[in-house]
């Protein structure tokens, strides 16, 4: 259901994360947010941290913006992404370095790599009961993040079955994986029907796995079945809400962490087999490599579900025009039709990412190409406010002062 991008050509917006303000120095490490709000100053913290963000993106000119996962804490390379949930529900247990025996394969880097420092160094919980749902508070976030925005605010999170990559069982509850899987996504729909139940009418499942399954294993292993039925589980009930899909190739601290990035394998899973509305594909990093897939058997303007195409980097420090963002833009549209294109970036900003300032010029560029293509499609614009040229910070005299 098209909640929030309904009869919006071209809609413009970021995958989530976004960077901290340097004052906002705070983290919950594992303590709920109503005792977190109680300390006053960690209340205003985290008010004032969501009031910028939201101000950041709508100043880009976004449609559709994000809360920032200012939730997550300021940890190494954005493990709290993960973390977040494994901290507050029941089951777990600790955090401890994973063994070398249980680590994933795809895990598995050279010493003296920021990968291997990120992977090594990162700790987790450990399973040692029966895996129930605690609540996240996540439809209190989405209010606070709402109650700031005149955009609609699109909310986001961890999906479970990556989560699943990095927990050691420590219990006779489970035998295998599979069940801890299955048990974390009843734990998260429960959280999402409350998010529903809030208001919240765009939510965001971010990086099933199926993409890493496939390629290891391929489409139709036991392995990636499981997986699609276990995001169902995930997904159960919400749909009265426009539900995205979000994947890419990793971001801890702005990292790829796979070499095979291709989606071949699980193009048809994501696109027919997985509940949702909207699936966002990383396409700039990878120099929009697949981006025909959308267009083969007579899909262009056929497709069951609308695709948000990454149109900046997280990865580049270089910050793009909006002339770059209108050439990719073309580029998608050659396989995609206007009216079920999305723009957005690879991946999220935040989580030890880029700075602020290359967050927000990245973002205003997706916004400004929006717009020049809109223009190019007889389309109304949807305005940039950080780009109007009387309200620039500095406004350079014509003639040199005397």
């Amino acid at each position: 259901m098209y909640t929030v991008t309904k009869d919006v050509i071209l809609p413009a917006t970021i995958t989530g994360s976004w960077p901290r303000p340097r004052w906002y120095d705070d983290s919950m490490f594992g303590r709920p947010l109503d005792t977190c709000m109680m300390d006053t100053r960690y209340r205003e913290k985290f008010g004032d941290a969501m009031t910028v963000v939201v101000s950041d993106e709508e100043r880009a000119g976004l449609d559709l913006v994000s809360h920032g996962d200012l939730h997550c804490d300021d940890d190494m390379a954005g493990r709290s992404w993960h973390h977040y949930p494994l901290q507050r529900w029941h089951g777990f247990e600790g955090d401890y370095l994973q063994s070398d025996e249980t680590r994933s394969p795809w895990l598995r880097y050279p010493p003296g790599t920021l990968l291997n420092e990120i992977y090594t160094g990162w700790r987790w919980p450990r399973v040692v009961d029966k895996i129930e749902h605690r609540p996240l508070d996540y439809a209190k976030i989405w209010r606070i993040a709402q109650q700031r925005a005149s955009k609609p605010v699109k909310f986001g999170t961890c999906c479970s079955q990556v989560m699943g990559l990095f927990l050691d069982l420590y219990t006779d509850k489970y035998t295998d994986h599979r069940q801890v899987i299955w048990d974390m996504a009843e734990a998260m729909n429960t959280e999402l029907l409350a998010l529903r139940d809030a208001g919240c009418t765009c939510i965001q499942i971010e990086e099933p796995t199926l993409h890493f399954w496939a390629n290891t294993y391929g489409a139709k292993s036991e392995e990636v079945k499981f997986m699609v039925e276990a995001f169902k589980r995930e997904v159960q009930g919400l749909e009265d809400v426009e539900l995205w899909i979000h994947t890419c190739w990793g971001n801890p601290n702005m990292q790829r962490v796979i070499e095979d990035d291709s989606y071949k394998e699980s193009f048809e899973l994501y696109l027919h087999e997985m509940p949702g509305d909207v699936w966002t594909v990383e396409m700039t990093d990878r120099d929009f490599r697949e981006i025909d897939l959308f267009s083969t058997n007579n899909m262009k303007g056929n497709l069951p579900k609308k695709v948000a195409v990454g149109v900046v980097s997280h990865r580049s420090l270089q910050v793009d025009l909006a002339e770059d963002v209108a050439g990719r833009t073309r580029r998608a549209l050659e396989h995609i039709d206007p009216e079920q294109l999305i723009l957005s970036t690879d991946c999220g900003f935040g989580r030890q990412g880029c700075n602020r300032d290359i967050a927000f010029y990245k973002t205003a560029a997706i916004a400004g190409g929006r717009d020049i293509v809109r223009a190019e499609l007889g389309l109304e614009p949807g305005g940039v406010p950080a780009a109007e040229p009387a309200l620039q910070t500095d406004i350079v005299p014509a003639v040199p002062d005397r």
